[in-house]
Protein backbone atom coordinates (compact mmCIF):
# COMPACT_ATOMS: atom_id res chain seq x y z
CA UNK A 1 0.00 0.00 0.00
CA UNK A 2 2.81 2.87 0.63
CA UNK A 3 4.59 1.89 -2.40
CA UNK A 4 0.58 2.40 -4.43
CA UNK A 5 0.71 5.73 -1.94
CA UNK A 6 4.11 7.04 -3.46
CA UNK A 7 3.36 6.44 -6.78
CA UNK A 8 0.06 8.02 -6.83
CA UNK A 9 2.36 11.07 -5.25
CA UNK A 10 4.85 10.83 -7.51
CA UNK A 11 1.63 10.69 -10.08
CA UNK A 12 0.01 13.78 -8.86
CA UNK A 13 3.45 15.44 -8.05
CA UNK A 14 4.46 15.03 -12.37
CA UNK A 15 1.17 16.60 -13.30
CA UNK A 16 1.10 19.40 -10.51
CA UNK A 17 4.80 20.41 -12.43
CA UNK A 18 3.40 19.75 -15.94
CA UNK A 19 -0.36 19.74 -17.05
CA UNK A 20 -1.58 17.58 -19.77
CA UNK A 21 -2.29 19.57 -22.71
CA UNK A 22 -6.05 18.49 -22.35
CA UNK A 23 -5.73 21.19 -19.26
CA UNK A 24 -3.89 24.23 -21.37
CA UNK A 25 -5.49 27.61 -20.19
CA UNK A 26 -4.71 28.40 -24.38
CA UNK A 27 -6.72 26.79 -27.06
CA UNK A 28 -6.79 27.96 -30.70
CA UNK A 29 -9.29 27.56 -33.02
CA UNK A 30 -8.88 27.99 -36.77
CA UNK A 31 -11.56 29.69 -39.22
CA UNK A 32 -12.51 26.77 -41.39
CA UNK A 33 -11.96 28.54 -44.13
CA UNK A 34 -8.73 28.59 -43.27
CA UNK A 35 -7.72 25.01 -42.41
CA UNK A 36 -7.15 23.51 -46.22
CA UNK A 37 -3.44 23.15 -46.74
CA UNK A 38 -2.41 22.93 -42.99
CA UNK A 39 -1.21 19.73 -41.94
CA UNK A 40 1.83 20.34 -39.93
CA UNK A 41 3.93 23.14 -38.83
CA UNK A 42 4.86 25.63 -35.82
CA UNK A 43 2.61 27.63 -33.29
CA UNK A 44 3.59 30.53 -31.95
CA UNK A 45 1.75 32.19 -28.84
CA UNK A 46 2.70 35.63 -28.57
CA UNK A 47 2.17 37.83 -25.47
CA UNK A 48 3.10 41.50 -25.97
CA UNK A 49 2.95 45.06 -24.20
CA UNK A 50 3.49 46.70 -26.78
CA UNK A 51 0.06 49.00 -28.34
CA UNK A 52 2.08 49.82 -31.62
CA UNK A 53 2.72 47.19 -33.50
CA UNK A 54 1.75 43.35 -33.69
CA UNK A 55 3.12 41.00 -31.46
CA UNK A 56 4.54 38.60 -34.18
CA UNK A 57 6.29 41.97 -35.36
CA UNK A 58 7.58 41.92 -31.79
CA UNK A 59 9.87 39.29 -30.76
CA UNK A 60 13.69 40.64 -31.30
CA UNK A 61 16.89 40.34 -29.11
CA UNK A 62 16.22 43.70 -27.23
CA UNK A 63 15.67 43.71 -23.84
CA UNK A 64 11.76 45.06 -24.75
CA UNK A 65 11.14 41.63 -26.98
CA UNK A 66 7.59 40.29 -26.63
CA UNK A 67 7.07 36.99 -25.03
CA UNK A 68 6.89 33.36 -27.02
CA UNK A 69 5.74 30.20 -26.53
CA UNK A 70 6.54 27.76 -29.54
CA UNK A 71 4.95 23.97 -29.98
CA UNK A 72 5.02 21.54 -33.28
CA UNK A 73 1.59 21.16 -34.74
CA UNK A 74 1.95 17.40 -36.59
CA UNK A 75 -0.79 16.18 -38.56
CA UNK A 76 -4.02 18.41 -38.02
CA UNK A 77 -7.14 17.85 -39.52
CA UNK A 78 -10.22 19.78 -39.49
CA UNK A 79 -11.72 20.99 -36.97
CA UNK A 80 -9.38 20.06 -34.51
CA UNK A 81 -8.65 22.42 -31.89
CA UNK A 82 -5.41 23.05 -30.69
CA UNK A 83 -4.38 23.86 -27.34
CA UNK A 84 -0.76 24.88 -26.09
CA UNK A 85 1.34 22.24 -24.59
CA UNK A 86 2.07 24.61 -20.91
CA UNK A 87 6.05 23.02 -21.31
CA UNK A 88 6.02 24.82 -24.52
CA UNK A 89 9.71 26.44 -24.43
CA UNK A 90 9.32 30.06 -24.49
CA UNK A 91 11.64 32.82 -24.83
CA UNK A 92 12.19 35.07 -22.92
CA UNK A 93 10.55 33.85 -20.35
CA UNK A 94 11.08 29.48 -20.40
CA UNK A 95 8.02 28.83 -18.85
CA UNK A 96 4.06 29.71 -18.94
CA UNK A 97 3.47 29.07 -15.54
CA UNK A 98 6.88 31.83 -15.00
CA UNK A 99 4.82 34.39 -16.93
CA UNK A 100 3.69 37.39 -14.65
CA UNK A 101 -0.28 38.51 -14.56
CA UNK A 102 -0.77 41.49 -16.15
CA UNK A 103 -2.41 43.32 -19.28
CA UNK A 104 -1.07 41.97 -22.78
CA UNK A 105 -1.59 41.93 -26.05
CA UNK A 106 -2.17 38.00 -27.59
CA UNK A 107 -1.94 36.66 -30.59
CA UNK A 108 -1.47 33.24 -32.25
CA UNK A 109 0.61 32.48 -35.09
CA UNK A 110 1.09 29.54 -37.49
CA UNK A 111 4.12 28.90 -39.57
CA UNK A 112 3.52 26.26 -42.40
CA UNK A 113 5.03 23.25 -42.90
CA UNK A 114 5.91 21.32 -46.37
CA UNK A 115 7.07 17.62 -46.43
CA UNK A 116 10.36 17.47 -48.82
CA UNK A 117 11.55 14.08 -49.76
CA UNK A 118 15.37 14.63 -50.52
CA UNK A 119 17.57 13.13 -53.14
CA UNK A 120 19.39 12.02 -49.98
CA UNK A 121 16.80 10.13 -49.08
CA UNK A 122 15.47 11.73 -46.20
CA UNK A 123 12.18 13.86 -45.74
CA UNK A 124 11.81 16.92 -44.02
CA UNK A 125 9.02 19.51 -42.61
CA UNK A 126 10.08 23.07 -43.46
CA UNK A 127 8.76 26.08 -44.22
CA UNK A 128 8.89 27.24 -48.09
CA UNK A 129 10.19 30.59 -48.91
CA UNK A 130 6.52 32.22 -50.94
CA UNK A 131 8.75 35.23 -52.59
CA UNK A 132 8.94 37.06 -49.12
CA UNK A 133 12.67 35.68 -48.70
CA UNK A 134 11.88 33.10 -45.72
CA UNK A 135 10.49 35.39 -42.85
CA UNK A 136 8.05 33.47 -41.26
CA UNK A 137 5.90 36.89 -39.99
CA UNK A 138 5.43 37.97 -43.61
CA UNK A 139 5.38 34.33 -45.19
CA UNK A 140 2.14 34.09 -47.55
CA UNK A 141 -0.18 31.52 -46.64
CA UNK A 142 0.93 31.68 -42.85
CA UNK A 143 -2.32 32.22 -40.82
CA UNK A 144 -2.97 34.25 -37.79
CA UNK A 145 -5.21 36.11 -35.26
CA UNK A 146 -5.94 39.23 -34.64
CA UNK A 147 -3.61 41.04 -31.87
CA UNK A 148 -6.75 41.05 -28.91
CA UNK A 149 -5.80 42.90 -25.50
CA UNK A 150 -6.17 40.37 -22.67
CA UNK A 151 -5.88 40.18 -18.81
CA UNK A 152 -3.72 37.14 -18.10
CA UNK A 153 -4.15 35.81 -14.64
CA UNK A 154 -3.38 32.68 -12.66
CA UNK A 155 -5.83 30.55 -13.78
CA UNK A 156 -7.38 32.16 -16.39
CA UNK A 157 -7.97 30.63 -20.13
CA UNK A 158 -8.44 32.23 -23.15
CA UNK A 159 -9.26 30.98 -26.95
CA UNK A 160 -8.05 32.60 -29.71
CA UNK A 161 -9.97 32.55 -33.22
CA UNK A 162 -6.91 32.64 -36.29
CA UNK A 163 -8.81 34.11 -39.11
CA UNK A 164 -6.28 35.98 -40.94
CA UNK A 165 -3.88 34.96 -43.71
CA UNK A 166 -0.42 36.69 -44.86
CA UNK A 167 -1.56 37.45 -48.69
CA UNK A 168 0.16 36.70 -51.74
CA UNK A 169 3.72 39.01 -52.72
CA UNK A 170 3.31 41.39 -55.74
CA UNK A 171 5.66 40.27 -58.51
CA UNK A 172 8.27 43.25 -59.28
CA UNK A 173 7.72 44.99 -62.77
CA UNK A 174 10.59 45.57 -65.45
CA UNK A 175 11.74 49.04 -66.08
CA UNK A 176 14.24 49.96 -68.50
CA UNK A 177 17.41 49.31 -66.57
CA UNK A 178 16.13 46.67 -64.23
CA UNK A 179 15.18 43.16 -65.21
CA UNK A 180 13.74 40.41 -62.95
CA UNK A 181 15.35 36.86 -63.87
CA UNK A 182 13.57 33.62 -62.23
CA UNK A 183 14.85 30.51 -63.66
CA UNK A 184 14.40 26.46 -62.39
CA UNK A 185 17.64 25.07 -61.27
CA UNK A 186 18.50 21.53 -62.70
CA UNK A 187 20.73 20.80 -59.49
CA UNK A 188 18.78 21.95 -56.57
CA UNK A 189 15.89 20.50 -58.05
CA UNK A 190 17.14 17.15 -58.21
CA UNK A 191 18.06 17.64 -54.32
CA UNK A 192 14.91 19.08 -53.21
CA UNK A 193 12.83 16.44 -55.19
CA UNK A 194 10.63 19.22 -56.69
CA UNK A 195 11.07 22.24 -58.73
CA UNK A 196 13.45 24.81 -57.34
CA UNK A 197 14.21 28.47 -58.66
CA UNK A 198 16.80 30.92 -58.26
CA UNK A 199 16.29 34.46 -58.98
CA UNK A 200 17.98 37.76 -59.79
CA UNK A 201 17.60 41.85 -60.38
CA UNK A 202 19.52 43.20 -62.52
CA UNK A 203 20.48 46.25 -63.20
CA UNK A 204 21.94 47.25 -67.05
CA UNK A 205 24.08 49.37 -68.16
CA UNK A 206 23.53 52.58 -69.87
CA UNK A 207 23.06 52.10 -73.75
CA UNK A 208 22.36 48.37 -73.59
CA UNK A 209 19.82 48.30 -75.94
CA UNK A 210 21.99 51.19 -78.28
CA UNK A 211 24.98 48.58 -78.49
CA UNK A 212 24.18 45.49 -79.20
CA UNK A 213 27.83 43.81 -79.26
CA UNK A 214 29.15 44.97 -76.71
CA UNK A 215 29.78 43.15 -73.75
CA UNK A 216 30.30 44.01 -69.73
CA UNK A 217 31.89 42.48 -66.82
CA UNK A 218 29.22 41.42 -64.20
CA UNK A 219 29.33 42.72 -60.38
CA UNK A 220 27.47 39.87 -57.86
CA UNK A 221 26.48 42.02 -54.70
CA UNK A 222 25.40 39.05 -52.25
CA UNK A 223 23.01 39.90 -49.10
CA UNK A 224 20.30 38.98 -47.76
CA UNK A 225 16.95 38.45 -49.91
CA UNK A 226 16.08 41.60 -51.85
CA UNK A 227 12.88 42.39 -52.75
CA UNK A 228 13.71 44.00 -55.83
CA UNK A 229 17.03 45.96 -57.14
CA UNK A 230 17.95 48.55 -54.61
CA UNK A 231 19.44 52.09 -54.25
CA UNK A 232 18.31 52.66 -58.02
CA UNK A 233 15.87 55.55 -58.21
CA UNK A 234 15.63 57.24 -61.65
CA UNK A 235 13.69 60.62 -60.03
CA UNK A 236 14.35 62.69 -57.32
CA UNK A 237 13.74 62.69 -53.95
CA UNK A 238 10.02 63.39 -53.23
CA UNK A 239 9.44 67.17 -51.64
CA UNK A 240 6.96 66.42 -50.11
CA UNK A 241 8.59 64.14 -47.79
CA UNK A 242 9.19 65.05 -44.60
CA UNK A 243 12.66 64.63 -42.51
CA UNK A 244 11.25 63.55 -39.48
CA UNK A 245 11.45 60.15 -39.23
CA UNK A 246 14.28 59.14 -36.83
CA UNK A 247 16.60 56.00 -37.54
CA UNK A 248 17.28 54.80 -34.11
CA UNK A 249 20.47 52.30 -35.77
CA UNK A 250 22.27 55.44 -37.19
CA UNK A 251 20.61 58.31 -34.41
CA UNK A 252 19.45 60.47 -37.34
CA UNK A 253 16.78 62.51 -38.47
CA UNK A 254 15.23 62.40 -42.66
CA UNK A 255 17.17 59.30 -43.30
CA UNK A 256 14.82 58.10 -46.06
CA UNK A 257 15.09 61.21 -47.61
CA UNK A 258 18.75 60.62 -47.64
CA UNK A 259 18.39 56.87 -49.16
CA UNK A 260 15.97 58.20 -52.00
CA UNK A 261 18.74 61.05 -52.61
CA UNK A 262 21.69 58.84 -52.61
CA UNK A 263 19.79 56.33 -54.78
CA UNK A 264 18.74 59.17 -57.29
CA UNK A 265 22.62 60.21 -57.44
CA UNK A 266 23.16 56.59 -58.39
CA UNK A 267 20.92 56.49 -61.59
CA UNK A 268 22.52 60.22 -62.21
CA UNK A 269 26.16 58.18 -62.12
CA UNK A 270 24.82 54.95 -63.67
CA UNK A 271 23.60 57.13 -66.84
CA UNK A 272 26.30 59.79 -67.45
CA UNK A 273 28.86 59.56 -69.84
CA UNK A 274 32.43 58.60 -68.32
CA UNK A 275 31.13 56.30 -65.97
CA UNK A 276 31.80 52.62 -66.76
CA UNK A 277 29.57 50.35 -68.21
CA UNK A 278 28.84 46.56 -66.28
CA UNK A 279 26.04 44.79 -65.06
CA UNK A 280 24.96 44.11 -61.95
CA UNK A 281 23.07 41.52 -60.01
CA UNK A 282 21.18 40.76 -56.73
CA UNK A 283 20.49 37.25 -55.58
CA UNK A 284 17.67 35.96 -54.89
CA UNK A 285 18.32 32.06 -53.37
CA UNK A 286 15.71 31.88 -50.40
CA UNK A 287 15.19 28.31 -48.97
CA UNK A 288 13.59 26.55 -46.68
CA UNK A 289 15.82 27.60 -43.60
CA UNK A 290 16.81 31.07 -44.64
CA UNK A 291 16.46 34.15 -47.01
CA UNK A 292 19.06 33.20 -48.98
CA UNK A 293 21.69 29.95 -49.35
CA UNK A 294 25.34 31.41 -48.29
CA UNK A 295 25.86 30.53 -51.68
CA UNK A 296 27.83 27.53 -50.89
CA UNK A 297 27.05 23.72 -51.66
CA UNK A 298 25.67 22.38 -47.96
CA UNK A 299 24.41 18.86 -47.38
CA UNK A 300 21.13 20.65 -45.84
CA UNK A 301 20.36 22.98 -48.29
CA UNK A 302 22.05 21.64 -51.24
CA UNK A 303 24.30 22.72 -54.27
CA UNK A 304 23.59 26.31 -53.94
CA UNK A 305 27.14 26.90 -55.12
CA UNK A 306 27.52 25.22 -57.90
CA UNK A 307 23.69 26.12 -58.91
CA UNK A 308 24.86 29.82 -58.69
CA UNK A 309 28.13 29.63 -60.06
CA UNK A 310 27.39 27.22 -63.27
CA UNK A 311 23.94 27.65 -63.87
CA UNK A 312 22.15 31.20 -62.46
CA UNK A 313 24.89 33.37 -63.18
CA UNK A 314 26.13 31.82 -66.82
CA UNK A 315 22.18 31.92 -67.60
CA UNK A 316 22.28 35.53 -66.81
CA UNK A 317 25.48 36.26 -68.82
CA UNK A 318 24.08 34.71 -71.55
CA UNK A 319 21.06 37.03 -71.48
CA UNK A 320 22.06 40.09 -70.95
CA UNK A 321 25.99 40.10 -73.04
CA UNK A 322 28.08 39.83 -70.09
CA UNK A 323 31.30 38.51 -70.99
CA UNK A 324 31.58 35.38 -69.00
CA UNK A 325 34.80 34.42 -68.07
CA UNK A 326 36.13 34.50 -64.49
CA UNK A 327 38.71 37.18 -64.74
CA UNK A 328 34.74 39.52 -65.75
CA UNK A 329 33.33 39.08 -62.87
CA UNK A 330 33.73 40.42 -58.91
CA UNK A 331 31.92 39.75 -55.92
CA UNK A 332 30.77 42.27 -53.08
CA UNK A 333 28.65 42.47 -49.98
CA UNK A 334 28.31 42.71 -46.23
CA UNK A 335 27.68 40.66 -43.55
CA UNK A 336 25.61 37.87 -44.82
CA UNK A 337 27.14 39.02 -48.01
CA UNK A 338 30.44 39.71 -46.76
CA UNK A 339 30.67 36.33 -46.06
CA UNK A 340 29.55 34.93 -49.43
CA UNK A 341 31.62 37.14 -51.48
CA UNK A 342 34.94 36.01 -49.80
CA UNK A 343 33.42 31.81 -49.38
CA UNK A 344 32.38 32.17 -53.25
CA UNK A 345 35.86 33.85 -54.23
CA UNK A 346 38.10 30.53 -52.04
CA UNK A 347 35.46 27.72 -53.25
CA UNK A 348 35.68 29.30 -56.78
CA UNK A 349 38.64 30.67 -57.14
CA UNK A 350 39.02 30.94 -61.09
CA UNK A 351 35.33 31.85 -61.68
CA UNK A 352 35.65 35.26 -59.87
CA UNK A 353 38.62 37.44 -60.19
CA UNK A 354 37.99 39.55 -56.95
CA UNK A 355 35.86 40.07 -54.07
CA UNK A 356 35.18 43.24 -51.06
CA UNK A 357 34.05 41.19 -48.14
CA UNK A 358 32.71 43.86 -46.03
CA UNK A 359 31.89 42.95 -41.77
CA UNK A 360 31.46 39.47 -43.16
CA UNK A 361 29.96 36.76 -40.74
CA UNK A 362 32.53 34.50 -39.27
CA UNK A 363 35.25 33.62 -41.07
CA UNK A 364 37.39 32.17 -38.76
CA UNK A 365 35.59 29.46 -36.19
CA UNK A 366 37.78 30.42 -33.44
CA UNK A 367 36.34 33.58 -33.53
CA UNK A 368 32.66 32.31 -34.28
CA UNK A 369 31.21 35.78 -32.62
CA UNK A 370 32.55 35.64 -28.70
CA UNK A 371 32.88 31.56 -29.27
CA UNK A 372 35.84 29.04 -29.83
CA UNK A 373 34.12 26.24 -31.52
CA UNK A 374 37.63 24.58 -30.94
CA UNK A 375 38.51 25.34 -27.87
CA UNK A 376 35.39 26.49 -25.53
CA UNK A 377 33.07 23.74 -24.75
CA UNK A 378 30.38 25.78 -24.24
CA UNK A 379 29.07 28.36 -26.45
CA UNK A 380 26.91 30.42 -24.04
CA UNK A 381 29.28 30.84 -20.97
CA UNK A 382 33.01 31.08 -20.05
CA UNK A 383 33.26 28.52 -17.49
CA UNK A 384 35.73 28.13 -14.90
CA UNK A 385 36.07 26.06 -11.44
CA UNK A 386 33.45 28.35 -9.07
CA UNK A 387 31.69 30.64 -11.86
CA UNK A 388 30.11 31.04 -15.47
CA UNK A 389 29.69 34.09 -16.97
CA UNK A 390 27.44 34.88 -20.11
CA UNK A 391 29.11 35.32 -23.50
CA UNK A 392 27.91 38.36 -24.90
CA UNK A 393 25.99 38.51 -28.52
CA UNK A 394 25.60 42.03 -29.88
CA UNK A 395 26.88 45.44 -28.33
CA UNK A 396 27.13 49.28 -29.19
CA UNK A 397 30.45 51.07 -30.40
CA UNK A 398 30.63 51.95 -26.91
CA UNK A 399 30.95 48.10 -25.77
CA UNK A 400 27.30 48.25 -24.27
CA UNK A 401 25.57 44.56 -24.23
CA UNK A 402 22.27 44.77 -25.06
CA UNK A 403 21.65 40.90 -25.83
CA UNK A 404 23.07 37.37 -24.63
CA UNK A 405 24.54 34.92 -27.61
CA UNK A 406 22.00 32.52 -24.99
CA UNK A 407 19.17 34.73 -25.61
CA UNK A 408 19.68 34.86 -29.43
CA UNK A 409 19.75 30.83 -29.42
CA UNK A 410 16.68 30.59 -27.11
CA UNK A 411 14.97 33.30 -29.53
CA UNK A 412 15.25 31.26 -32.58
CA UNK A 413 14.63 27.99 -30.29
CA UNK A 414 11.28 28.86 -29.60
CA UNK A 415 10.28 30.26 -32.97
CA UNK A 416 11.45 27.15 -34.58
CA UNK A 417 12.10 24.74 -32.14
CA UNK A 418 15.04 22.06 -31.72
CA UNK A 419 15.11 21.39 -35.72
CA UNK A 420 17.14 24.26 -36.82
CA UNK A 421 13.65 25.95 -38.45
CA UNK A 422 13.21 29.06 -37.01
CA UNK A 423 14.41 30.87 -39.93
CA UNK A 424 16.95 32.87 -38.43
CA UNK A 425 20.58 33.66 -37.79
CA UNK A 426 22.32 30.99 -35.85
CA UNK A 427 19.89 28.48 -37.06
CA UNK A 428 21.51 29.10 -41.00
CA UNK A 429 25.31 28.89 -39.63
CA UNK A 430 23.94 25.42 -38.66
CA UNK A 431 22.13 24.33 -41.61
CA UNK A 432 24.70 25.28 -44.10
CA UNK A 433 27.58 24.21 -42.39
CA UNK A 434 26.37 20.66 -40.87
CA UNK A 435 26.21 17.73 -41.46
CA UNK A 436 22.77 15.83 -41.90
CA UNK A 437 21.78 14.51 -38.34
CA UNK A 438 19.81 11.07 -38.37
CA UNK A 439 16.26 12.60 -38.63
CA UNK A 440 17.06 14.26 -41.43
CA UNK A 441 17.47 17.66 -40.10
CA UNK A 442 20.83 19.69 -39.60
CA UNK A 443 23.04 17.67 -36.86
CA UNK A 444 23.17 20.65 -34.08
CA UNK A 445 26.52 22.63 -33.45
CA UNK A 446 25.50 22.92 -29.95
CA UNK A 447 22.95 22.15 -27.60
CA UNK A 448 20.51 24.76 -28.66
CA UNK A 449 18.98 24.64 -24.74
CA UNK A 450 22.73 24.32 -22.84
CA UNK A 451 24.88 25.70 -25.59
CA UNK A 452 27.40 22.14 -24.95
CA UNK A 453 29.18 22.23 -28.03
CA UNK A 454 29.77 19.27 -30.06
CA UNK A 455 33.32 18.89 -31.11
CA UNK A 456 32.70 16.14 -33.55
CA UNK A 457 30.30 19.05 -35.33
CA UNK A 458 32.70 21.44 -35.25
CA UNK A 459 35.36 19.55 -36.65
CA UNK A 460 32.79 19.49 -39.44
CA UNK A 461 32.51 23.29 -39.54
CA UNK A 462 36.31 23.23 -39.48
CA UNK A 463 37.13 21.02 -42.78
CA UNK A 464 34.37 22.40 -45.11
CA UNK A 465 33.12 25.91 -44.21
CA UNK A 466 36.03 27.27 -41.98
CA UNK A 467 37.29 30.10 -44.55
CA UNK A 468 40.15 31.09 -42.91
CA UNK A 469 41.34 27.53 -42.08
CA UNK A 470 40.78 26.22 -45.40
CA UNK A 471 42.79 28.91 -47.14
CA UNK A 472 45.81 28.33 -44.81
CA UNK A 473 44.87 24.53 -44.83
CA UNK A 474 45.21 24.56 -49.13
CA UNK A 475 47.17 27.73 -49.65
CA UNK A 476 49.90 26.03 -51.73
CA UNK A 477 47.16 25.17 -54.79
CA UNK A 478 44.56 27.96 -53.61
CA UNK A 479 46.96 30.70 -53.23
CA UNK A 480 47.80 31.10 -56.73
CA UNK A 481 44.33 31.31 -57.55
CA UNK A 482 43.51 33.84 -54.97
CA UNK A 483 46.32 36.53 -55.10
CA UNK A 484 45.17 40.24 -55.55
CA UNK A 485 41.51 38.58 -55.18
CA UNK A 486 40.94 39.01 -51.39
CA UNK A 487 39.80 42.21 -49.41
CA UNK A 488 38.23 42.63 -46.34
CA UNK A 489 37.03 45.34 -44.34
CA UNK A 490 35.22 45.55 -40.90
CA UNK A 491 34.51 48.19 -37.99
CA UNK A 492 36.64 47.32 -35.49
CA UNK A 493 33.60 47.30 -33.04
CA UNK A 494 31.21 45.63 -34.90
CA UNK A 495 28.03 44.80 -33.20
CA UNK A 496 28.11 41.44 -33.15
CA UNK A 497 32.28 41.09 -32.31
CA UNK A 498 32.86 39.80 -36.61
CA UNK A 499 35.78 41.72 -36.50
CA UNK A 500 37.94 39.46 -34.09
CA UNK A 501 37.74 36.66 -36.80
CA UNK A 502 39.21 39.55 -39.47
CA UNK A 503 41.99 39.93 -37.12
CA UNK A 504 42.46 36.60 -37.24
CA UNK A 505 42.27 35.69 -40.66
CA UNK A 506 44.41 39.01 -41.39
CA UNK A 507 47.41 37.00 -39.47
CA UNK A 508 47.60 34.74 -41.62
CA UNK A 509 47.16 36.61 -44.74
CA UNK A 510 49.84 38.92 -43.48
CA UNK A 511 51.57 35.50 -43.36
CA UNK A 512 51.58 34.28 -46.73
CA UNK A 513 54.08 34.20 -49.71
CA UNK A 514 54.67 31.91 -52.47
CA UNK A 515 52.57 33.54 -53.40
CA UNK A 516 51.98 36.55 -50.90
CA UNK A 517 48.06 36.83 -50.77
CA UNK A 518 48.05 40.50 -52.53
CA UNK A 519 45.04 42.23 -51.12
CA UNK A 520 43.85 44.50 -48.31
CA UNK A 521 42.26 44.95 -45.02
CA UNK A 522 41.26 47.27 -43.07
CA UNK A 523 39.40 48.36 -40.24
CA UNK A 524 36.72 51.26 -39.12
CA UNK A 525 37.76 53.23 -35.94
CA UNK A 526 34.65 52.57 -33.60
CA UNK A 527 32.67 51.35 -36.77
CA UNK A 528 30.08 49.45 -36.01
CA UNK A 529 28.61 46.77 -38.21
CA UNK A 530 28.82 46.68 -41.10
CA UNK A 531 31.90 49.22 -41.80
CA UNK A 532 32.61 48.60 -45.78
CA UNK A 533 35.65 50.43 -46.28
CA UNK A 534 35.61 54.43 -46.53
CA UNK A 535 36.96 56.00 -43.27
CA UNK A 536 35.72 59.22 -44.54
CA UNK A 537 32.24 58.74 -44.59
CA UNK A 538 29.66 57.66 -42.40
CA UNK A 539 28.18 54.02 -42.44
CA UNK A 540 25.04 55.09 -42.82
CA UNK A 541 25.63 57.10 -45.83
CA UNK A 542 28.33 54.07 -46.98
CA UNK A 543 26.11 51.28 -46.72
CA UNK A 544 24.34 53.15 -49.72
CA UNK A 545 26.66 53.13 -51.96
CA UNK A 546 28.30 49.51 -52.52
CA UNK A 547 27.86 49.44 -56.02
CA UNK A 548 30.51 52.49 -56.16
CA UNK A 549 32.77 51.74 -53.38
CA UNK A 550 35.07 49.54 -55.18
CA UNK A 551 35.39 50.82 -58.54
CA UNK A 552 38.96 52.04 -58.46
CA UNK A 553 39.85 48.47 -57.33
CA UNK A 554 38.20 46.79 -59.88
CA UNK A 555 39.65 49.02 -62.32
CA UNK A 556 43.12 48.05 -61.14
CA UNK A 557 42.61 44.79 -60.99
CA UNK A 558 40.96 44.70 -64.68
CA UNK A 559 44.04 46.94 -65.45
CA UNK A 560 46.26 43.79 -64.27
CA UNK A 561 44.02 40.92 -65.52
CA UNK A 562 41.84 41.57 -68.60
CA UNK A 563 42.68 40.47 -71.93
CA UNK A 564 44.03 43.08 -74.44
CA UNK A 565 40.67 43.10 -75.93
CA UNK A 566 38.55 44.68 -73.66
CA UNK A 567 38.21 48.21 -73.23
CA UNK A 568 39.10 49.78 -70.48
CA UNK A 569 37.60 53.28 -70.96
CA UNK A 570 34.38 51.92 -70.65
CA UNK A 571 34.81 48.35 -69.58
CA UNK A 572 33.41 46.57 -72.38
CA UNK A 573 34.08 43.71 -74.99
CA UNK A 574 33.50 43.94 -78.21
CA UNK A 575 32.44 40.97 -79.99
CA UNK A 576 31.04 41.00 -83.83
Amino acid sequence: MKKLLNFILIICLFWACKPPIENSPVSIKISPELEAGLTDGRLLMIFSSDKEKEPRFSISDDASTAQVFGMDIENFTPGDVIKLDTSSFGYPIENLKDLAEGNYVMQAFIIKYETFTRSDGHTVKLAMDKGEGRKWANTPGNIYSEAIPFNWTKGATIQLTINQEIPPVEEPEDSKYIKHIKMKSELLSKFWGMDTYLGAHVLLPEGFDENPNQYYPLMVFHGHFPDDFGGFRTIPPDPDLLEDDYSARFGIYGYQKMQEQEAYDFYKKWTSPDFKRFIIIEIQHANPFYDDSYAVNSENLGPYGDALTYELIPYIEKQFRGIGEGWSRFLYGGSTGGWEALAAQVFYPEEYNGCFAACPDPIDFRAFTTINLYDDKNAYYQEGEFRKTLRPGHRDYLGHVSAMVKDMNHRELAIGGPKTRSGEQFDIWQAVYSPVGEDGYPKPIWDKKTGEIDPTVAEFWRENYDLRYIMERDWETLGPKLEGKVNIYCGDMDNYYLNNAVYLTETFLEQTDKPYYGGEVAYGDRAEHCWNGDPNLPNYITRLRYNTMYLDKIEDRLKETAPASFNQQNWTLTKN
